[in-house]
């Protein structure tokens, strides 16, 4: 079981051209052929993809990415997940064994690293994604592996994620991992660019039977459960029937995105709720919501109007770490709310334990830049000229990001975060979330 955080123990969140989806039958039925064309993620700047450090930390006392070199080999027999009628019972019992974490962080390319789980762990964060990694370069390079991917004893539970195109690619890379996680993770909801380019993510909706074959082979093959991402379908039926295609393929457990491949803009496109319910009344497995996920008014909506076993959070995350903690940014108060109070927690203070995480686990800088623009968005805002100083230094260091947020302190910049002072909703989120 988890381990109670503080507000959960009191209120327990290539270049191709684009084809027809899966309405399609005539196209569908084309698609026998597995495509595995690859395409590199882009290059970032070399500074900022040096690993962090913190020099006062001995070679003894510095953090070791898990052993990935080799395959590991199994132990016990391959497959456990597709084994009969059984195989739900199964995901319901691996899911009930992991505490059945209601509150988890969604991934995030560059963003869901160790140092920023570990962070959302300590605000009521359940479980968590890695970032999303691409199969073949996981495989091939070593640099890639021991940077992109880190875990500890206390990243638990954890869902790693993969993009891949060819079965036998992936499940190389998933053996290398299956012992250092609770679920594989197939990403079938990416919608950008450089997933159409790549052909993975999202435009493999397009490609039902290699959906098919990548869930079918880690199943057949991994000692661990294999869950999936998904985006919806523009009609419900085709959603259902892509859901119920993936639970009986293999997958233990499925997150559904409630918006489409074309619907990128968070903003501008709400979430469909009523097509996760409907997944979630269709399949036998446990189902996660991802969508409008901003506080924790909507984790408590959500999943009362989905039935959803957990809901996702991505993009609010990013700014708010502290989000399942109960704690919320201004933008989501109301001038009239007279139920919010301040939280006595701002996002300096976030970003401070942030650097402290990743003091302790090194990632590449581009990684800590990120958030810290993300993070201190707002205070940027009031001071840009400090943001200015940010962008232009070409090497970051520990240092300079502490003066950072002294700086913004000095300059008498705080933008609170708030939590609601309502003991009505803290029980009916209780209710909901089965504490």
């Amino acid at each position: 079981m988890n381990k109670p955080k503080p507000l959960i123990s009191a209120i327990l969140n290539l270049n191709l051209h684009p084809k027809p989806l899966f309405s399609n039958p005539i196209h569908l039925m084309a698609l026998t052929q597995t495509r595995t064309t690859h395409s590199d993620p882009p290059q970032n700047d070399a500074e900022d993809d040096v690993l962090c450090s913190n020099p006062e930390q001995t070679q003894e006392e510095q953090p070791s990415s898990p052993s990935l070199d080799e395959t590991p080999s199994f132990v016990g027999s391959p497959g456990k997940y597709l084994t009969g009628v059984s195989r739900f019972e199964r995901a319901w019992a691996h899911w009930t064994k992991l505490g059945r974490p209601k509150l988890i962080v969604a991934p995030m390319v560059d963003n869901s690293e160790l140092p920023f789980r570990m962070l959302c762990r300590k605000y009521g964060a359940e479980a968590a994604y890695t970032p999303m990694l691409h199969s073949r370069i996981f495989n091939e390079n070593p640099k890639y592996r021991s940077e992109e991917f880190t875990t500890c004893k206390e990243d638990r539970p954890l869902f790693v994620q993969f993009c891949a195109n060819d079965p036998d690619i992936l499940l190389e890379a998933a053996r290398r991992v299956e012992s250092h996680c609770d679920y594989v993770d197939i990403n079938f909801g990416c919608p950008q660019r450089i997933a159409r380019r790549g052909y993975y993510g999202a435009f493999l909706m397009d490609n039902l039977p290699l959906v098919k074959s990548l869930v079918e082979k880690l199943a057949l093959n991994l000692n661990v459960p294999v869950s999936c991402k998904i985006r919806v379908f523009p009609k419900l039926e085709d959603t259902l029937k892509y859901a119920k295609m993936l639970e009986d393929a293999g997958c233990s457990l499925l997150a559904v995105h409630g918006r489409t491949r074309d619907e990128k803009d968070g903003k501008k496109f709400r979430a469909d709720w009523n097509a996760i319910k409907a997944v979630k009344n269709e399949l036998r497995i446990p189902v996660l919501a991802n969508g409008n996920i901003r506080h924790m008014d909507d984790v408590r909506n959500c999943l009362e109007e989905t039935g959803a076993d957990g809901v996702l959070s991505a993009e609010t995350l990013l700014e708010n770490p502290a989000l399942f903690a109960g704690f919320r940014t201004s933008n989501w108060v109301s001038d009239n709310e007279k139920d919010s109070i301040n939280g006595k927690l701002d996002q300096a203070d976030l970003v401070v334990q942030y650097l402290k995480l990743c003091e302790k686990h090194p990632v590449p800088w581009r990684m800590i830049r990120s958030h810290v623009h993300k993070m201190l968005g707002d205070w940027f805002r009031v001071q840009p000229q400090v943001r200015e100083e940010l962008n232009a230094q070409s090497r970051l260091t520990f240092e300079f990001l502490y003066g950072l947020v002294d700086q913004l302190r000095e300059l008498g910049v705080r933008v609170p975060l708030h939590q609601k002072d309502d003991a009505s909703a803290t029980g009916n989120l209780a209710e909901v979330i089965g504490i």
